[in-house]
């Protein structure tokens, strides 16, 4: 695990001190073969213990696929964002790589920390390299609104978490997760009890988010470069769910009454965000709507912790994290050429760049998880435990499977038919965008072919 986090720490150093000529091209190949080191893990037999545990790092089924999955993005930010940064000096793209390989190890920091006073020092540390992604190399004025609201949301959500935290290590002398989760089960039923469980929820459900509490994300996404919507989309809001799938076996089952509250509003924000997908006129836009309905399905998931609903879960989260990063590429693609994400200013790519519409189809069968993907192995799973913890869940989630294939099927229409309007002659598309779109394709379809390597 050390090696890991110490070889992701050095590439900030490395990108401090490479020749102009040789920073990419570096960079990604020593972050691709850090990323090719954690899938080692695969290799170890994932059982329901830890591996490679020590006193603040350890590896278990939930946070290894996480782990690797946060490994894999960062070549592929620093590869999408190579045209976009090009123009700019040298200074601020070592800063770019640096701000990246920060972020990817407090992520990695994140998933693997063993108590909860590292996971949440990690949680916030996430924040700020996000915060300077957006703000820094966003391509509109209003990245400025975006960031404000990214970071109060945030903030506002964790402060109750760190005054929980302080309250549990001040009541039990520790943190550990290992342990809560046997010293938990006696907790009386009590206003302050269950007080200080909801603080802490509240800090994950604003992370994932919870319809009510997810006003960020659209305006991050929108006004974020593509590399940072691709980490936020696929992992920063993964944290949330990680962080609920940790917490919520450590809490009494009478307390688990509360949580009828958040499940209701996230079947309902399901319902929701997927009819607002339906009148959005961005491309971004839509894609991370589409993010809050997904991750509604998550949370409910993790919320009712039956033995079928975690790995659900977890597959959902990694489908959804791989094809989400993988549409907001194929958005940049269309926006690096025409220099705006409206829809019915993006029309007739299929005549433009066919090669392009093989990618969009692809992603777009991704994302309304048709058989054989991963993705419909995720829902399924999920849709089946919501079911047989309420009956009534299947009117949510029926509607929300149909209004998705709906909304995906607009986006893909809407960008690749029709007559191309008037606009500069385009320039092809590029190697390196290929590479990028196969390097999310491949472990979709490895995962379709062999699901129990999450499970």
């Amino acid at each position: 695990m050390l090696k890991v986090t110490l070889a992701t720490l050095m590439l900030m150093p490395t990108a401090l001190l490479l020749p102009p000529k040789l920073l990419f091209p570096i960079t990604t190949t020593y972050s691709m073969l850090i990323t090719l080191h954690t899938l080692n893990w695969f290799y170890n037999p994932l059982t329901y213990n830890y591996m490679l545990l020590s006193p603040l790092m350890g590896l278990d089924p939930i946070s290894c696929p996480l782990t690797i999955m946060s490994a894999w993005l960062l070549p592929l930010m620093i590869i999408a964002s190579q045209n976009h940064t090009r123009h700019e000096p040298l200074s601020r793209q070592r800063i770019f790589i640096m701000t990246c390989a920060g972020l990817q190890s407090a992520l990695i920091l994140s998933f693997t920390a063993t108590t909860l006073t590292l996971f949440y020092i990690m949680f916030e540390a996430t924040l700020l390299p996000t915060l300077i992604l957006i703000t820094r190399w966003g391509g509109q004025a209003e990245r400025l609104v975006a960031g404000t609201y990214f970071l109060f949301y945030t903030l506002a959500g964790s402060l109750p978490f760190l005054i929980a935290l302080l309250v549990l290590h001040t009541n039990l002398n520790h943190t550990t997760i290992l342990l809560l989760s046997l010293n938990m089960k006696q907790t009386p039923l009590s206003g302050s009890n269950i007080l200080m469980w909801l603080a802490m929820l509240a800090a994950l459900l604003v992370k994932m988010p919870l319809y009510g509490l997810h006003l960020w994300l659209p305006k991050a996404h929108v006004e974020a470069p593509v590399a940072g919507s691709m980490i936020l989309a696929a992992v920063l809001l993964k944290l949330g769910g990680y962080g609920l799938i940790r917490l919520t076996p450590s809490l009494s089952p009478i307390m688990q009454t509360t949580y009828y509250i958040p499940i209701g509003l996230a079947l309902w924000g399901m319902l929701m965000t997927s009819l607002i997908c339906l009148r959005q006129t961005d491309l971004k836009a839509i894609i991370a709507y589409s993010s809050v309905s997904h991750m509604g399905l998550v949370i409910t998931a993790t919320l009712i912790q039956t033995p079928w609903s975690i790995p659900g879960a977890m597959m959902l989260m990694i489908a959804h994290g791989l094809t989400s990063s993988m549409l907001f590429c194929l958005a940049n693609v269309h926006y690096e050429r025409t220099q705006t994400r409206t829809l019915i200013l993006t029309r007739g790519w299929g005549l433009i760049l066919p090669l392009t519409t093989t990618w969009w189809l692809l992603s777009s069968l991704m994302n309304m998880a048709l058989p054989p993907t991963i993705n419909l192995l995720g829902e399924l799973t999920v849709i089946t435990a919501l079911f047989n913890w309420s009956t009534l869940t299947i009117f949510f989630t029926g509607t929300t499977t149909l209004l998705t294939a709906i909304y995906t099927l607009y986006i893909f229409l809407m960008t690749q038919h029709g007559k191309p309007g008037k606009q500069n002659p385009t320039p092809p598309t590029h190697t390196r965008e290929h590479l990028l779109l196969s390097l999310h394709l491949v472990p979709l379809i490895l995962l379709a072919m062999y699901p129990n390597t999450l499970i």
